[in-house]
C-alpha cells in the first residue's frame, strides 16, 4: 500500500529533519501530512506542524534535495584493528576518521601533559646527561617528594568538571555524563567540516548507555561496524609489541642504575 501512495521528496524520511540537522530520520506514520498531492511522514508532531507552517522550505524545487554524508560507527575490542581499518577506509571515502579515546586525550592533554589510562605506554626515557648528583639527590629527596605531590594536586584542582570526567573515562573507563557527550559528540553531526563531509567514528559507542545516548539525541549513523575477532589474534597482535616494550624499558632502568652506581663510586673516592 505504501508504494503505491505518491510520497514526498525524503520518502519515508522526515523532511524537517533532513533540513534542519542533516540526518536521515524515519518518519512515523502518525505523524504523516499530505502537501501537493504528496505523503510526507515526521519524525514528531512538532516538526508536522513546523512542515505545514512553511513546506516551500522544506521540499524540492530546482534540484533534488540532497542527502547527508555517510557517517559510520566502528566498533571492536581493544586490538581488533579499528584504528588501522578506520584510517584505509576514510582515505578511500573522502571522510573524516574521528578515533574518540585520542580525542578525548587531547581534549585534556594542556591540563595533563601526558596521555593517561592502561593503554598507554608509560616509559619515560632517561636522558644521560641529567643524572643528578648524588649527594644533592639524597639531600633534597624529602622537599621533592612534597614539591611533585604538591604539583600533582595543584594540576587535579585545575582540571574543570569536564576534564575529570574525560579522565576518569579513560582511566578507570568511568560513563561519560550526557552533558559532557553533548560538548563533543553533537558537534560532528552537526557542525562543518563534518556535517557535509561525513566521518568514521572509531571506538563509539562501547556501551548500551552511549548507544541510547545517540538514539535519543536523533544522532543515527548511516552504518554501524563490529569487527569481531578471535582472542588469539588480538594476543598474536599486541602481545609480542608489549613485550619488547617491557624488555626495553627493563633494561633502560639496568642501565641507569647501573650509572647511579657508578658515579656513587666515584663520589666515594
Amino acid at each position: 500500500q505504501q508504494k503505491k501512495r505518491h510520497m514526498g521528496d525524503t520518502k519515508h524520511f522526515c523532511p524537517v529533519s533532513l533540513k534542519e540537522h542533516f540526518v536521515l530520520h524515519p518518519g512515523l506514520h502518525e505523524h504523516a501530512a499530505k502537501y501537493k498531492e504528496k505523503i510526507y511522514y515526521f519524525s514528531t508532531s512538532e516538526y508536522k506542524d513546523k512542515f505545514l507552517k512553511s513546506p516551500e522550505e522544506y521540499v524540492a524545487h530546482n534540484q533534488p534535495i540532497q542527502a547527508p554524508p555517510l557517517r559510520v560507527c566502528l566498533l571492536g575490542i581493544h586490538g581488533a584493528g579499528k584504528t588501522t581499518c578506520a584510517r584505509q577506509i576514510a582515505d578511500k571515502l573522502g571522510i573524516f576518521h574521528i578515533q574518540f579515546e585520542e580525542y578525548l586525550q587531547e581534549l585534556i592533554l594542556p591540563k595533563t601533559k601526558k596521555k593517561v589510562g592502561p593503554h598507554v605506554d608509560e616509559e619515560h626515557e632517561e636522558d644521560d646527561n641529567d643524572i643528578p648528583i648524588l649527594s644533592e639527590e639524597l639531600e633534597a629527596s624529602s622537599q621533592a617528594i612534597t614539591k611533585t605531590e604538591t604539583e600533582k594536586n595543584k594540576q587535579e584542582e585545575e582540571l574543570t568538571d569536564e576534564e575529570k570526567a574525560i579522565k576518569a573515562y579513560l582511566m578507570d573507563d568511568q560513563e561519560l555524563p550526557p552533558e559532557v557527550l553533548d560538548n563533543i559528540v553533537l558537534d560532528w553531526w552537526k557542525k562543518e567540516p563534518f556535517r557535509s563531509t561525513g566521518f568514521i567514528l572509531d571506538g563509539f559507542p562501547r556501551t548500551v548507555d552511549e548507544a541510547k545516548y545517540l538514539s535519543e539525541r536523533g544522532l543515527c549513523p548511516d552504518v554501524a561496524v563490529y569487527i569481531q575477532v578471535e582472542e588469539s589474534d588480538v594476543l598474536n597482535r599486541l602481545f609480542p609489541l608489549r613485550l619488547k616494550k617491557w624488555k626495553d624499558k627493563k633494561f633502560k632502568k639496568m642501565e641507569y642504575k647501573k650509572k647511579l652506581k657508578d658515579l656513587k663510586a666515584k663520589i666515594r673516592v
